[in-house]
């Protein structure tokens, strides 16, 4: 019995020590925590086609500088085949014989892709060294994936742009929401006008809705947006057959 009580007192203490709170050193709240670093590296090379446009009277000699456009297909063009880009947009208008008073750049994405702002911003720094291009008055427009594709890179650019035209497409509103910290003022002061069809099905009306409504709550000097009430997905056709809408384009510099 005395072993067992020996027993029961040590357990008592046990559970005395066990339910009596440790005495820990206070840490103050702004001690820094520890840190480390993670470097890597990444090598790539990134081939991309495009089909271009020279107003006739083009002639890099004569110190000119043209107005560019810019160009992104939709996802149903992509692959390896450049001359897709033409199906539809301002280089299908080209093959039909219209001229344009701007350079016109059309480059590929590859079939499984999207388009990326890295690689469009280094094909646009090329493209701006090649070409006779006035870069006050560079433009930017899109379908569907390129749509998508012109207000991420408008968004992160808009600094480097006169205008842009997403056509039923979409963005990410935290690109906006971002801005307001960092390049608020250049984004407020770039012209947008966005295009989409009332019945589209593939990418909804609300795609567009969404962005021009946070532009307009940023404080956007100039944004709006076209609902074509019959139209489905394809708000393109009538878009880039409106002589109006490249009036509009050149009507803006930077």
């Amino acid at each position: 019995m005395k072993h067992l009580t020996r027993i029961a007192g040590g357990l008592g203490l046990l559970a005395v020590a066990f339910l009596t709170p440790m005495k820990t050193r206070a840490q103050s709240t702004n001690a820094p925590l520890p840190s480390s670093q993670f470097k890597f590296r990444i090598t790539r090379t990134v081939e991309m086609p495009y089909l271009y446009y020279l107003p006739p009277d083009y002639d890099r000699r004569s110190g000119k500088r043209w107005p560019l456009l810019l160009f992104l297909h939709g996802a149903g063009e992509r692959g390896t085949n450049v001359q897709r880009v033409a199906i539809h947009g301002p280089l299908k208008h080209v093959r039909q014989g219209r001229q344009f008073p701007f350079i016109i750049l059309a480059p590929l994405c590859p079939e499984g892709r999207r388009w990326e702002t890295e690689s469009l911003t280094r094909f646009l720094d090329a493209a701006v060294r090649k070409y006779a291009v006035d870069e006050r008055r560079v433009y930017l427009t899109g379908l569907s994936m390129g749509g998508y594709g012109t207000w991420s890179l408008g968004l992160a650019q808009p600094e480097r742009f006169a205008a842009i035209a997403p056509i039923c497409g979409g963005g990410m509103l935290i690109d906006v929401l971002i801005a307001r910290r960092s390049n608020a003022t250049a984004l407020q002061n770039l012209p947008v006008w966005a295009f989409h069809g009332a019945k589209d099905t593939a990418v909804p009306l609300e795609e567009s809705e969404r962005m021009v409504n946070a532009l307009r709550k940023l404080g956007a000097k100039e944004v709006k947006l076209t609902v074509y009430p019959d139209a489905g997905h394809d708000a393109w056709s009538e878009t880039y057959s409106n002589p109006e809408f490249y009036e509009w384009l050149l009507s803006h510099r930077r």
